[in-house]
C-alpha cells in the first residue's frame, strides 16, 4: 500500500496542468505544486480566480489518477472489492 501510495506521488508530480485567465499564468503539478507564476501586474482578484482554477484542474489530474490506479483511494487502502 505504501508503495502505491509513493508511486502515486511520483506520478502526479510529473502531471502538469497550464491555466492561463486574466492575463495570468499558472504552471501548478498534479500534486499541487505551483511550478510557474506570472501575474504581468493583474489585480488580487484575478490572480484568486486563476490559482483557484489551477488547483481544481489539479485536483482533477489526482482524481482520474486514483480512479485508473485499481479504484482510487478504496484500492490504495486495499477496500471496495
Amino acid at each position: 500500500m505504501r508503495d502505491q501510495a509513493m508511486e502515486m506521488q511520483r506520478l502526479l508530480s510529473a502531471e502538469e496542468v497550464t491555466v492561463e485567465k486574466n492575463g495570468v499564468r499558472i504552471v501548478i503539478t498534479g500534486d499541487q505544486k505551483i511550478k510557474e507564476f506570472a501575474s504581468g501586474g493583474r489585480s488580487d482578484e484575478d490572480i484568486k480566480v486563476a490559482v483557484n482554477e489551477a488547483v481544481k484542474k489539479s485536483q482533477e489530474v489526482a482524481a482520474k489518477k486514483l480512479s485508473q490506479m485499481g479504484g482510487g483511494l478504496q484500492g490504495l487502502l486495499g477496500g471496495g472489492k
